[in-house]
């Protein structure tokens, strides 16, 4: 696997050395940029040939081929540095850099500002979606629905109603064996299988033999009838008595 060079995303990195930090200024910040250690410095540029000739910094102005300028300076914390490639017409800046509190770190260009901000907005948003779908649920006899958390909270501070207690029914006051009993007495079995997969047979019921029709004719008719009156009680013969004479 090749080596990914530090130069090609110098975006997410930083620099600094803090030796040359209180001692910051406008002439020798380009010095501080130049450290060999400082990976945004390029040695190829135009200003390590002037450094080693021990020119100035004017005549970069006569030479063709890649620079660093001081672009701005805000004492004592702020420096922006500026990249650019030197033509004989024209000057074409290549990137810039920013030095705040002695800390090198390289500006944006504007695709990378666009695609991080497009990055986060969709970031966001696909939050958005995931957080909304866990609100979400589902049942099959009631169909969808949102249920939020500050819903679980006003339900558990909600004060409770109590429920009125309704009478036990005689389902719940007698054991079901009980209840199969008397519908077994009430309503006998009219068939029974024998053994599991036999044809039912069905159960012979005695039944008890009917009166006769002319002895229930007499009966009907007994209760018609009159009934002779009671006799009334027999008196004693009155007592005779003594004539006189």
């Amino acid at each position: 696997m090749a080596s990914v060079d530090l130069r090609d995303n110098l975006l997410g990195i930083s620099w600094v050395d803090s030796g040359w930090v209180p001692i910051l200024n406008p002439g020798n910040v380009l010095d501080y940029f130049s450290e060999r250690s400082n990976p945004f410095y390029d040695r190829t540029c135009n200003n390590e040939v002037v450094k080693m000739q021990r020119l100035t910094l004017d005549h970069l102005n006569q030479m063709v081929g890649v620079e660093y300028i001081l672009l701005h300076a805000q004492e004592p914390i702020l420096y922006i540095i500026r990249k650019q490639q030197r033509h004989p017409t024209q000057v074409i800046p290549l990137s810039d850099y920013y030095i705040i509190a002695g800390v090198v770190y390289q500006a944006p260009d504007l695709g990378s500002v666009i695609g991080s901000r497009v990055l986060s907005a969709v970031h966001g948003i696909q939050s958005a979606f995931d957080e909304s779908m866990s609100y979400c649920r589902y049942h099959p006899s009631k169909g969808y629905w949102w249920h939020f958390k500050d819903q679980e909270e006003r339900e558990k501070t909600k004060p409770k109603s109590k429920k009125k207690e309704e009478p036990s029914s005689l389902f719940q006051r007698q054991r079901v064996d009980t209840l199969l009993l008397d519908l077994r007495q009430k309503f006998p079995p009219t068939f029974y299988q024998p053994k599991p997969g036999e044809k039912p047979i069905p159960v012979e019921v005695k039944k008890e033999p009917e009166p006769p029709a002319e002895s229930v004719k007499q009966e009907e008719r007994e209760p018609a009838a009159k009934t002779p009156a009671p006799a009334p009680p027999s008196k004693a013969p009155p007592e005779k008595r003594a004539r006189l004479q």
